[in-house]
């Protein structure tokens, strides 16, 4: 890692980037699409569930992009058994996770619902809790064999697979996450008088976990994430949910028209560029450390904006490789925004002025911030690749619904 060049890493990065926001695109037309369907007018926690959901590739795909990079990159993918049982040790907690997390995800959307409307509705919670708990299963495990699969493909061919890993997953995770929500909750919502059947669906979902378990327990290392790794995913969801909140409010207030094709596209663009850069010094220290301990290739303070941005270690020009895509970036995905919206969203200079600041200021304080978190999880001891990315991804949803938000109120 420290060989490469500034060229190597845009050269490296640029495809999968392209790839990754024009998946958030999709995402945003299909959020825009289904906003209008009967069952997000009936159940509006829906929308409070939304970045919960799609928060999952950053709580648990690009973690697990994370860790199975390192894993490549210290050579522990080289050996076929050991590559084998790293493989399906982690699909099988990611399995665990996504279960657990759409589960508690859910609780928290029926929750914050309640509090709004004064009251819950029995076979609306029903129906939301069986396309939650689906929706996480089948997209982290689809998510999870493609990671898998780009990770091991990246190794063979010679690209570092922290480059391309997170933002090839990201590029599919939001469009198959909220199809899959949309179309499944459809579904049950037609059964929704038959809530018991769809409480049984939730109920074998959740009678599977200790399944998992047995599975992940037999790597030690994944023994070790499944006793303590909790905390980051639970907090990034709840994180999450805040922006939820925020979506609930504005998406349908007439003042606010665009924000269900926007949102995805800022936060997934925000959380693509940051994992990359979490994954990348998470692996830079593997290489030359273990958790805990200090060596002269590792700053000693925390770090400042002008030694995450301006200094010519490895992770700074990967920083200024990563900031300089964003502008160019959200040029072309707003244009194809407005190709295929046909004037549905007014692309005003105004409005595309703030935009493009909102979304630079989102990335700017995102990748400082991973600089920081990195520094700090190693120092306590820590496996960044397992505790950064969520904290990351879901303070990009947060920011970039919030920071989007704004955009619209202020144009």
């Amino acid at each position: 890692m420290t060989a490469e060049s500034s060229s190597v890493i845009f050269q490296q990065v640029l495809v999968p980037f392209w790839l990754a926001g024009l998946g958030t695109v999709t995402a945003g037309m299909v959020l825009d699409e289904i906003q209008h369907w009967e069952m997000l007018k009936e159940i509006s926690e829906v929308f409070i569930l939304v970045p919960a959901l799609v928060g999952l590739k950053g709580n648990l795909e690009m973690t697990l992009a994370s860790r199975l990079s390192t894993a490549a990159n210290t050579g522990q993918l080289d050996n076929p058994k050991q590559q084998t049982l790293t493989v399906y040790t982690n699909l099988a907690l990611v399995q665990v996770q996504a279960t657990v997390v759409g589960f508690l995800a859910v609780l928290a959307a029926i929750s914050f619902g309640g509090l709004i409307k004064g009251s819950v509705d029995l076979h609306q919670a029903v129906v939301l809790s069986a396309s939650s708990v689906t929706t996480a299963f089948i997209s982290a495990l689809t998510l999870g064999l493609l990671v898998a699969g780009v990770i091991t493909g990246s190794r063979k061919m010679g690209i570092n697979p922290d480059n391309v890993a997170t933002p090839i997953a990201a590029s599919l995770g939001d469009l198959i996450t909220l199809s899959l929500l949309a179309g499944i909750g459809s579904f049950f919502f037609q059964f929704r008088e038959m809530w018991d059947l769809l409480l049984l669906v939730c109920i074998v979902f959740l009678l599977l976990i200790p399944l998992w378990v047995i599975i992940a327990r037999r790597s030690p290392p994944i023994r070790e994430v499944l006793k303590s790794g909790w905390q980051p995913v639970i907090i990034a969801m709840l994180i999450s949910s805040a922006g939820g909140l925020i979506l609930d409010k504005t998406v349908s207030d007439p003042q606010f028209e665009g924000m269900a094709v926007f949102t995805p596209i800022i936060n997934g663009v925000g959380g693509n560029l940051v994992g990359i850069q979490a994954s990348r010094i998470a692996t830079y220290l593997h290489c030359i450390s273990v958790p805990g301990i200090t060596s002269q290739h590792i700053k000693t303070c925390c770090p400042h904006p002008g030694m995450t941005f301006c200094s010519s270690a490895v992770n700074s020009r990967s920083a200024r490789v990563l900031l300089l895509l964003v502008v160019p970036g959200h040029l072309l995905f707003l244009y194809t925004v407005q190709l295929l919206q046909g004037g549905h969203t007014a692309m005003t200079y105004a409005f595309v002025c703030c935009y493009l600041c909102a979304a630079l200021l989102q990335v700017l304080i995102l990748l400082y911030v991973a600089d920081v978190l990195v520094w700090l999880i190693w120092r306590h001891g820590l496996d960044p690749d397992n505790y950064s990315i969520p904290y990351l991804t879901a303070l990009g949803d947060l920011l970039g619904t919030s920071l989007l938000a704004l955009t619209f109120r202020v144009t």
